[in-house]
């Protein structure tokens, strides 16, 4: 165990046994928006990169069938057994006669098994908590872990904390990323906050009351960023920046009241760090997410020409606005699940994954979404901190969270004479 799990001066060295070579990498969540990125750059290095594994949910075969191809990989899992008579088709589509066919892993734990397989890095791109068992057992395997699943290392914090070695996971949000960098300019104790930053989504500026009968495209229009509908909903409500919140305090140790976020619509600047001594430092770079992936993948070394660079012949004008806590309550909200502990942030991350999904089935208003969560924050039964905390105890928590979030997002969504009745 360290204090910091994703320090900038320390260097994860992972199991013996890594060929001369390229490094060898297993993307999990392959065909989500990190997964293809994450293949694109690859495709682009090969003498840096080869991927042996792919993992994906199983709902894009297809997809899925090109990337292990072009990749030449060695393992596919799903996670769906019922994605497996498809993928089977669509390998056996591009694969040429005497082409040996990739082995293929099915079933929950499939993302699981292969994040353990003979690698250097395993970059977990899944959405969701269910990326808390594969990144358990990257770290177990001693690999280093790019970690683009925030949710695993929220829902559970002192486990994956427990196992990491310093320096052992590389953070790929953009955000965490760019605190990681700014990070190696100074020491710990010279560390006055953490300023993480936030587009502000689509609904910047606008109060509580005027985000009551926002729809469900409103809510995916984002201004900067191309995500999945979960992520681009979270932004949306900012939700991920609570998260976010909590992720930062978890990979650099730093208290909740020195972490601050702040509202800058061109993402651009992706957070920064303050000294002591007054000075902050930046980490900026083009809205893209293929430089936070590169160095998940590359790190120590840098890949050249990864993501864009800023053209600074052009004018352009960078702003920056203080959090409205009232019209986007889910920062304050997380700080303070934050600062319990236990299985709290774990029932915060699964309320709010099924209100989500209530809020894109239309089955509850927009606001309904941190308002549902915090209701459902505010009956857990929250073990005393620094209560050891186990995998069944996450899994028990989220059941509930999930169950009882249904449940009152079931309420919310009836009309003011059927919830009287």
């Amino acid at each position: 165990m360290t204090d910091s799990l994703a320090h900038p001066h320390l260097r994860f060295e992972p199991a013996p046994g890594e060929p001369d070579g390229p490094r060898r990498i297993v993307i999990l969540g392959s065909t989500g928006s990190i997964g293809t990125q994450a293949t694109d750059l690859v495709l682009r290095n090969p003498d840096r990169f080869r991927v042996t594994g792919l993992s994906a949910a199983g709902g894009r075969p297809e997809l899925l069938a090109e990337q292990a191809h072009r990749l030449r990989v060695a393992t596919v899992a799903v996670a769906r057994e019922d994605a497996v008579p498809a993928l089977r088709a669509a390998l056996a589509e591009r694969y040429g006669a005497g082409e040996p066919l990739p082995e293929i892993l099915a079933g929950p734990d499939a993302a699981t098994e292969l994040a353990a397989s003979p690698c250097h890095t395993v970059l977990n791109g899944i959405t969701g908590s269910i990326g808390l068992a594969p990144t358990l057992a990257a770290l177990k395997a001693g690999r280093v872990l790019a970690l683009a699943n925030k949710e695993s290392l929220i829902v559970g914090g002192p486990l994956v904390k427990e196992l990491a070695a310093p320096g052992q996971i590389i953070p790929v949000d953009s955000e965490h990323a760019a605190l990681f960098q700014a990070l190696a300019a100074g020491a710990r104790a010279d560390v006055r906050k953490l300023v993480v930053t936030a587009s502000g989504g689509p609904f910047r500026g606008r109060t509580k009351e005027e985000l009551a009968d926002v729809t469900v495209e409103d809510a995916l229009a984002h201004p900067t960023w191309a995500m999945g509908p979960v992520i681009t909903v979270n932004s949306a409500t900012l939700v991920n920046k609570g998260l976010e919140v909590i992720e930062a305090h978890l990979l650099y140790d730093i208290p909740f009241d020195r972490i601050e976020v702040v509202v800058h619509p061109q993402s651009c600047v992706h957070s920064m760090v303050e000294f002591t001594d007054g000075s902050t430092l930046a980490q900026a770079t083009p809205p893209d997410m293929r430089g936070p992936i590169a160095l998940g993948l590359g790190w120590p070394e840098r890949v050249p020409d990864a993501a864009p660079a800023f053209d600074w012949s052009r004018a352009s004008a960078w702003e920056f606005f203080p959090l409205d806590d009232d019209a986007f309550p889910s920062v304050r909200l997380a700080r303070h699940v934050g600062e319990l502990g236990g299985t709290a942030p774990a029932v915060f991350n699964a309320a709010n994954e099924e209100c989500v999904d209530a809020f894109l089935t239309g089955g509850l208003p927009f606001n309904g979404i941190v308002d549902t969560v915090a209701a459902v924050v505010a009956e857990q039964d929250t073990p005393a901190r620094g209560t050891p905390l186990s995998v069944a105890d996450v899994l028990e928590a989220e059941t509930w969270a999930r169950a009882r979030a249904r449940e009152l997002a079931a309420r919310a969504a009836r009309t003011p004479s059927e919830a009287r009745a």
